[in-house]
């Protein structure tokens, strides 16, 4: 993998910009003054783009006219967007590109001209949220989340819309409304969930920054199969619409396709917001810059004291944690003697929450437009008992007793993302007879070391790519900090991404 692109990609700086319509030839193609072609310019991350913008070396308008093209071209295999919104995201990249022609670039958002893919679930004012749901096809949002204003107003370009399976319920990413997300990097798998189509989209080269949700893990787990950025900061640390805002366990955030950009973002969007009971007073913020990270300390476990681990996640794994040796850290394996009373717990809380509680109200009058996995979580939901939630809260205490100590002697815990590197296109998460290295698992918490750390919904997470297994499809390992530590996981994670090299080189790109 390489690192920063930049410097390679610099050409002769134009004397002027002038709006095109993504039907005209590309300027690039006309002046042949600039080596960027249209890949180049569909991976470049938020801060390369940024960069070359002040330098009046790109147009937004060229930005998203090439992620136009890419979209034409891979989305009817990939079927990462939902709506989009091309002709509408062209019109604010041209309005964009005359401000970078006439403005001090000082004056700038420190957004602008930034193409943004939002994920079906998140509200945008004016738009259709349908939540991957039949039954949300005609629903139109009056007002956007705190988190999707505070990224459009620092200059962000709504372009598409990415899947999510129903209600957000699974790991996987496919509804009866939109269809099954792919793997950019290899077709045959999926590109997890619930967050998928923000994954697979930026790893697909379709777009530039994408946000996403997370209450078990749909951060985290498309990044990890996708080989991008998925940041869970610590609850609150981002304001939310409701009802999410009000459960613990869930949280938005960036993905990306660097830590920086996870940066710049969480610079933007994180602090208190007046309609989020649960956002934070204080604002962290987060440097994009590499510093040295020798002497941190560094706890590590391979599956948590009992998930079943894929060997080419074990091996990517240990490879990563070597870089980290490597960069002077202190590597350290802990016992942490969490048990899968985990994932019985979080599946009872996930019940009581809003996150089952919407399958069930729904599956009682219009069952017949839903999902199999969406009914079978209506009925968990029915079949709740009361006494499971407060059995759960021992348990997530417990844990805590745990991980809170072992903490105190370390600066990052480091596990995998995922126990597999990406489930099947065609997995099933009700599936009985799912396996992992031949012993069975359950198929939708079984393969995921991310919803252990939503429970912990103080510590913040950021999922990094640490390979590739030998279908191509990437695997992730998970950087978890101190509650509300934020600044030294993103230090540990610059340091590692640096050392690898970054992630999207000409030669690492998928071959969608």
């Amino acid at each position: 993998m390489n690192g920063s692109r930049i410097s390679r990609l610099n050409a002769a700086t134009r004397a002027k910009m002038r709006p095109t319509s993504i039907s005209n030839q590309s300027r690039y193609d006309q002046e042949k003054a600039n080596p960027l072609n249209n890949d180049d310019i569909c991976y470049l991350t938020a801060t390369e783009a940024l960069e070359l913008y002040r330098k009046r070396e790109l147009s937004p308008v060229e930005l998203v006219e090439a992620q136009i093209r890419r979209a034409e071209m891979v989305e009817p295999t990939i079927n990462a967007f939902t709506d989009t919104y091309f002709d509408e995201a062209l019109q604010q990249a041209k309005a964009a590109e005359e401000r970078y022609m006439r403005s001090d670039p000082r004056d700038l958002r420190p957004l602008d001209g930034i193409p943004l893919a939002v994920k079906d679930a998140q509200r945008v004012a004016g738009k259709r949220t349908t939540y991957g749901s039949l039954l949300f096809a005609d629903n139109v949002d009056e007002h956007s989340d705190p988190i999707i204003d505070r990224l459009v107003a620092a200059g962000a370009i709504i372009h598409a819309r990415t899947t999510t399976p129903e209600f957000c319920l699974s790991g996987t990413c496919e509804t009866r409304m939109w269809g099954k997300t792919r793997n950019p990097f290899n077709t045959g798998y999926g590109p997890g969930g619930s967050s998928g189509g923000s994954a697979a989209s930026l790893a697909a080269g379709t777009s530039v920054l994408a946000t996403g949700t997370d209450i078990g893990g749909s951060i985290r787990i498309p990044a990890s199969c996708c080989g991008v950025v998925g940041y869970k900061p610590p609850k609150g640390r981002n304001p939310d619409g409701p009802p999410a805002n009000f459960d613990p366990y869930n949280h938005c955030g960036p993905l990306a396709r660097s830590v920086a950009d996870a940066a710049l973002v969480q610079n933007i969007v994180s602090g208190p917001h007046p309609l989020d009971h649960n956002s934070l007073r204080e604002r962290v913020r987060l440097a994009d810059a590499v510093q040295p990270v020798n002497g941190l300390r560094v706890a590590w476990s391979m599956n948590l004291g009992y998930v079943q681990i894929a060997t080419e996640v074990r091996r990517n794994t240990l490879a990563a944690l070597d870089i980290f040796r490597e960069l002077g850290c202190i590597v350290e394996e802990v016992d942490l003697r969490w048990s899968s009373d985990c994932d019985r717990a979080a599946t009872a809380w996930y019940n009581a929450m809003h996150f089952g509680r919407q399958a069930l109200w729904h599956a009682e009058t219009r069952a017949a437009l839903m999902t199999d996995y969406a009914l079978a979580a209506a009925q968990s939901a029915r079949t709740l008992a009361i006494d499971d939630i407060a059995r759960s809260w021992e348990t997530q205490h417990a844990m805590y007793q745990s991980f809170g100590p072992m903490m105190e002697s370390h600066d990052i815990f480091i596990c995998p993302t995922a126990a597999i590197p990406a489930p099947s296109a065609d997995h099933n998460p009700l599936d009985q007879n799912f396996k992992i290295e031949g012993k069975k698992a359950d198929p939708e918490y079984g393969w995921s070391l991310t919803h252990q750390f939503n429970m912990l919904f103080n510590s913040p997470v950021m999922s990094l790519p640490s390979g590739r297994a030998e279908t191509a499809v990437p695997t992730g390992i998970q950087v978890v900090g101190r509650t509300f530590d934020d600044p030294t996981v993103f230090r540990a994670a610059l340091a590692y991404e640096h050392a690898v090299g970054g992630w999207f080189g000409p030669e690492a790109r998928p071959k969608c």
